[in-house]
Order: structure tokens, then C-alpha cells, then sequence
């Protein structure tokens, strides 16, 4: 399946933070709320997330997509990615595992179990137990617009940024609104 959503995955603390990037994920529930993420046991990030049971999923835009990259190809054995990548660890309202600053969504996540998805991988499902929006992508009402994120996909090993409104949830079904019709000022009448 492509395009997937290469999420930034913090993990470990504040003091001791850790990040991978992860495409395998998703929403498999909304009430209440779960995500997964698919792992290799080799990862670095594997013992730390199944210890502690928690982890943070950040939303990639264009401007951390060059993290994104060097998080999944780096390892956080040999070098602290927070550090090499500019990235600033806050502290999460609830779990230990920290949110990226730069990032405009942060799900706060706890794992509600661990399954073998494979040869390869391990799944974790999670519950989402707080989410964190930038003020800047809220409207008045509250809205989130996360079309104004700049937020990317990744198929087939390239990254793309996402591109332009084709529709919103529904619109296939919904009946035409008739259109108002205008009447234009000073029109002349005719005799």
C-alpha cells in the first residue's frame, strides 16, 4: 500500500530521547483511540518502546522531511538524532516518551499489546491517550486544518508533498447546492 505517512516515533525520555521513523502505521480505531506502528525487533528503538510501553507519534511536514529520512536511516546506537537533526524534545502531558517541538501534531500513545505481524516485524497496538496540535492550524472554532501542515507521504522510497483539495469525506454523495442567483447592480432595464 502507498503512499503511507513517514511519522517521526519519539521514544525513551525527555533527558534520554530517542527517534525512528516509521511508515508502517496507521488508525485502526477512532473511539476510542488506536494506532499501531510495525517495528523490527533489530531496531534500537524496539526494547525501548516495548519497556516502557509508550511512544509518540509526530506528523512529518516538508520542513522535517529531511529528518524524517535521516531518522530511518540512522541509528540511534551510534548518535542522538534529536541533536544531529535540530530537533527540540518537550516534555508530553502524559507519557514519559517526549513530543518533537517542530512538529505541528503529536499523538501521545501507550501499547496495549505486542504481536508478532511477520518474519520481520512486530506490530504494537496503542491507545492514543492525548493529542497536541499547533495553535497556528486550529481556526476560531477549533477546526484542525491539516492541509495547511504541509504535511508528506513516502511510496516506493521517495517522499512527496501532499498536493491539492480533490474532495472532502462525503462529497460523493452529497446533492448539488443549488446555485444563488445574482441579480448585478445598476443592471439596466430594458424597455
Amino acid at each position: 500500500m502507498a503512499p503511507l505517512p513517514p511519522v517521526l516515533v519519539s521514544c525513551g525520555t525527555v533527558e534520554q530521547p530517542n527517534v525512528l521513523t516509521v511508515a508502517w502505521t496507521g488508525i485502526v480505531n477512532t473511539k476510542p483511540p488506536r494506532t499501531y506502528i510495525s517495528l523490527r525487533p533489530s531496531r534500537f528503538s524496539y526494547p525501548i518502546i516495548k519497556e516502557s510501553g509508550e511512544f509518540v507519534l509526530n506528523l512529518t511536514t516538508e520542513e522535517l522531511v529531511r529528518a524524517a529520512d535521516f531518522c530511518g536511516v540512522r541509528s540511534g546506537r551510534d548518535i542522538n538524532k534529536f541533536e544531529a537533526c535540530s530537533l527540540t524534545p518537550e516534555p508530553a502531558d502524559i507519557v514519559s516518551a517526549p513530543l518533537i517541538a517542530e512538529s505541528p501534531v503529536n499523538l501521545e500513545c501507550r501499547v496495549l499489546s505486542v504481536e508478532k505481524a511477520g518474519d520481520t516485524h512486530d506490530l504494537f497496538l496503542a491507545e492514543v491517550v492525548c493529542v497536541h496540535v499547533d495553535d497556528r492550524y486550529l481556526d476560531q472554532a477549533g477546526k484542525l486544518h491539516l492541509e495547511r501542515c504541509g504535511l508528506v507521504a513516502y511510496a516506493h522510497g521517495d517522499y512527496f508533498g501532499l498536493g491539492k483539495k480533490l474532495g472532502s469525506f462525503g462529497y460523493s454523495v452529497r446533492k448539488p447546492q443549488k446555485k444563488k442567483r445574482r441579480t448585478p447592480k445598476n443592471k439596466p432595464v430594458k424597455r
